[in-house]
């Protein structure tokens, strides 16, 4: 791939997304999820080099998770903690939830180890 990313203020590339996890100068800050199409729901991440905030679709690294992907979703029942409705909550979900899979691709990209 010749450019993953260009950060829409300043203008830096990323040639992978390798590039783009690794750099130091980028942090995952949230996750706007879109019910109907996970896939299409937007990790965010702050360039911290210029302080723009970019948005990249979750599907972008749907193949980060190796494991099992529930059919049904559990929002808006007792048993849900709401973290896909709070753009800034980072943490695992719990449940056997459709949208559970998507939090641990998070979890692994805020554990991706940082150059420079």
């Amino acid at each position: 791939m010749d450019k993953f990313k260009k950060c829409s203020f300043c203008g830096h590339r990323w040639r992978s997304r390798e590039d783009f996890l690794q750099d130091a100068a980028t942090d995952m800050i949230g996750y706007q999820i879109n019910f109907d199409n996970l896939h299409l729901g937007f990790f965010l991440f702050n360039h911290l080099t210029c302080g723009t905030t970019l948005g990249l679709a979750a599907g972008l690294f749907s193949d980060l998770y190796e494991g099992p992907i529930y059919k049904q979703r559990k929002t808006g029942t007792e048993k849900c903690p709401e973290y896909c409705l709070h753009e800034n909550q980072l943490e695992p979900c719990p449940e056997e939830c459709e949208c559970a899979y998507v939090r641990q691709i998070i979890q692994t990209i805020r554990q991706w180890p940082k150059i420079g």
